[in-house]
Order: structure tokens, then sequence, then C-alpha cells
């Protein structure tokens, strides 16, 4: 079995991975650059039969989990070429693409846990991980004999960390290589020693915030993060207040699938929907009122906010809305907003716009948020349970430092075939 990076071998985001074995081919994930904007061509990587969907050596393309640079090349996919991906991965992003912030993928199949899967000469064995997105794999796949495990994004401090704890006590065994996502990778190594948040600290955080506000609480983070949803929901619980989301989180809550998660209606009794003008906008210019109409008994206004905002906490996508929840006296110096992202997007124009608003009320943007990815010890524990003979660094903007992770580390360039037997360049 033959590999090769298409994208990520020097760069976090945009990932994509070939591989091939007796001229059948795979790719692991299709993922748009980070470093691409809203509106930039980007083509699909340089695979026979990717664009064309006419070469029968293509046998598909599996994606490890639902963020847009592991996904985004996907709409420039023929329709003749197979997909695969978690169920819930696709309803997600199914029940956000009406929002302007997901797609159909048309998958061909899903991935479940554990359950290993056959296309052509190569086997696929996905494995349920811990990441801020919902339904997230890694991937085993083996062909004549020869095994590669690929990370996908993983994490070991979310609400799902068991899952990590999981694969460390039963990893599959005689890997020729771990292909290592290394996104908290630092150069020298420093990242090793650098703690990283728990979901659970930053719920601790969170519930430390509200009860040192007696106004409105306003998470600003993404609806497709469940695992930060479950936090607000248990801080706000904890804080004697009901959630509140919008629209498109509501309907990411319920894609996926899960009980467990908390959605508008009679079996979360706290929890209730607003919905933004932009929002309002979306549906009015869609004709689906519905919408609006199957949340009436739980929806709130604005209004509804500033007569007693102490009892409520937001969560979702409200940045766009700070201005109409300051404007009707629903958001004062008395409550807080809370960024619940990466802070690179608070450079942008539009956190740049966001910073404005609250400075001009008066309000403090505070902080609490932990990365979808895992520290550099934790990457250190998974590479010594696997004991791949060769750690392949992917997703990570220092491949070098790598070495600090795991031994027999070989670093590869983008585009350069490999084999997997031995992770050396292919002649």
């Amino acid at each position: 079995m033959r590999a090769r990076i298409l994208r990520g071998a020097h760069e976090i985001g945009g990932s994509c991975v070939e591989l091939e074995h007796e001229g059948s081919r795979i790719v692991l994930d299709l993922g748009r650059p980070l470093t691409a904007g809203w509106d930039d061509d980007v083509p699909l990587p340089e695979v026979l039969g990717l664009a064309t969907g006419d070469d029968p050596g293509l046998l598909g393309v599996i994606l490890s989990h639902g963020h847009a640079d592991h996904w985004g090349l996907v709409p420039l996919l023929p329709a003749s070429v197979p997909r695969y991906c978690g169920r819930a991965t696709a309803d997600i992003l199914r029940a956000a693409s009406f929002w302007g912030l997901g797609v159909d993928l048309h998958e061909t199949g899903h991935l479940a846990d554990r359950v290993p899967f056959v296309l052509g000469p190569f086997t696929i064995t996905p494995y349920l991980v811990d990441h801020s997105a919902y339904d997230a794999y890694a991937l085993l796949v083996e062909a004549g004999g020869e095994r590669l495990f690929y990370s996908g994004d993983i994490r070991a401090h979310g609400r799902k960390a068991d899952l990590f704890e999981r694969l460390l006590a039963d990893p599959p065994r005689d890997i020729d290589v771990l292909l290592l996502e290394g996104t908290n990778v630092r150069p020298e190594g420093e990242e090793l020693e650098r703690p990283i948040a728990s979901e659970r600290e930053v719920e601790g955080d969170l519930v430390a915030t509200l009860r040192g506000v007696s106004g409105l609480g306003v998470v600003l983070s993404s609806a497709q993060n469940v695992d930060r949803l479950v936090t607000a929901y248990r801080a706000a619980k904890r804080c004697g207040r009901t959630l509140v989301i919008d629209p498109y989180t509501a309907d990411v809550a319920r894609a996926t699938g899960n009980a467990n998660i908390p959605v508008p209606g009679p079996a979360w009794p706290a929890v209730r929907v607003y919905i933004t003008q932009r929002q309002r906008v979306r549906i009015k210019r869609a004709e689906e009122f519905e919408r609006a109409s199957e949340v009436k008994a739980v929806r709130v206004f604005a209004e509804d906010l500033a007569a007693d905002p102490g009892r409520f906490l937001l969560y979702g996508a409200f940045s766009g809305e700070l201005a109409t929840l300051v404007r009707s006296g629903a958001l004062t110096s008395q409550g807080v907003a809370v960024w619940s992202l990466w802070d690179g997007y608070l450079a942008e124009p539009s956190g740049q716009r966001l910073q404005s608003t609250l400075a001009s009320a008066d309000l403090e943007l505070v902080h609490h948020h932990t990365s979808g990815h895992a520290s550099a010890a934790d990457l250190a524990r998974l590479a010594g349970a696997m004991d791949a003979c060769t750690i392949v660094p992917i997703h990570t903007e220092h491949p070098a430092a790598m070495e600090h992770v795991g031994s027999h580390t070989t670093a590869r360039a983008d585009g350069v075939w490999w084999e997997v037997s031995d992770g050396q360049p292919d002649r």
C-alpha cells in the first residue's frame, strides 16, 4: 500500500490523503484550507478521477468528521464519486445547510464505531473519537497486509474523553504508519508541558462568570460544537438560568439523534429559542414559516430577555444580534458576553465589530474556550499506545517538532508518494 498527503503535511486544515494498492485508490478527507476566503476558488486535489468521476480505480472518499477543513471540497465532487461519513455528521450538515453553514453530502454509506467495511482491497475500520465535532472518527486502513491508522482530529479533554482512554487501552496492533495530527505541537516540543483546559473546566469557569453577574449571559460559540452546547446547558442549570439557543443550534442538536443533547421541547423544559433578525430574514425569504411556528411555544423575544435578564443564558450564533440585544435593554453592563471560539476570529472584521459593540455598551468580553485538538502530551500517550513502526505528521504547522511526540517520526511533503510498509519515499 502506498500513501501520499495531498494537503496537510505542513499546515493545519484542508486535510486530504490518498491511499493506493494494486491500482485501487481511496481518499481520506477532502478539506477546504483554513487559509481560503469564503469567495476563493479552491480546486480539487489532483487525484485521478476525483474531478471527473470516470476512473474505476477511485473507490471513494471517506470523511473523518464534519469540520469544513476536512469535508469542504466535497460539493465539487461529481455525483458518481462515492463518499462515506458518520450518519450524524451527514444529518448535522444537512440540518445546517438551510442556515448556509452546511451541505448535503449525498453520502453513499455511513461509518460506525469499530465496524469494518470493505472497498476493493481496502478494509476500513472507523474508531469513534473525542473531538469538538460531533461524530468524529479515526480510521484504520488495511490493504495487502499493511496497516495505516489515521487519527483524523482527536483530543482527550472533551466530554467524550473516555473514547480516547478506550483507544489507549485497546489500540489496533501492528500498525505500520500512524498518520497523526499535530495541531497543538509547537517547535522544540514546548507544548508538551502546557496544560489544556478540559470541557468540564470550561463549564466551571462559565459557572463562576455567570454567578458574578446579575444580568443576561451570552455565550458566543459554534452551534456544531455539541460538547460546548452541553457545557452551556449544564452551566445554566447550575446557575438557575434558562438556556436560550437560536434555531440553527436547535436544528444541529436535533440532528445528532442523541436524546441526551438539550433541545427545545417537552423533554427539556429549561431550553428556549430566540430567532435572530438575520434568521428571521432567511426564514421569510425561503418562505419556510413553519420553522418559526414550530417553536412558538418555547420562543422568547428581546423584550422577554429585557424583562428578566438574570434568568437567561443565550448560547449560539448571536454575534450579529448583540447590537439589538443592547438596544432592547436585554444586554447591559450588568450582564456578560463570553467568547467561546478560537481567539483568531476576533482579529477579523466581524470580530472587530463585535468588540466595538460591546465596548460601547461597557461590556467585557470574557474568554472561556478549549481546543478541539489533543495536547502534545496526550498525542505522546497515543503514539506510545499505538507503537507504530513510523509516525507521519499531518494537520500541523511544525512537522519536525512531532519527533517530541514519538520516536520513529518521518515528516513527509505534500504530494509525495511513500510506502506504508516502511514510511520511506517511493522510488
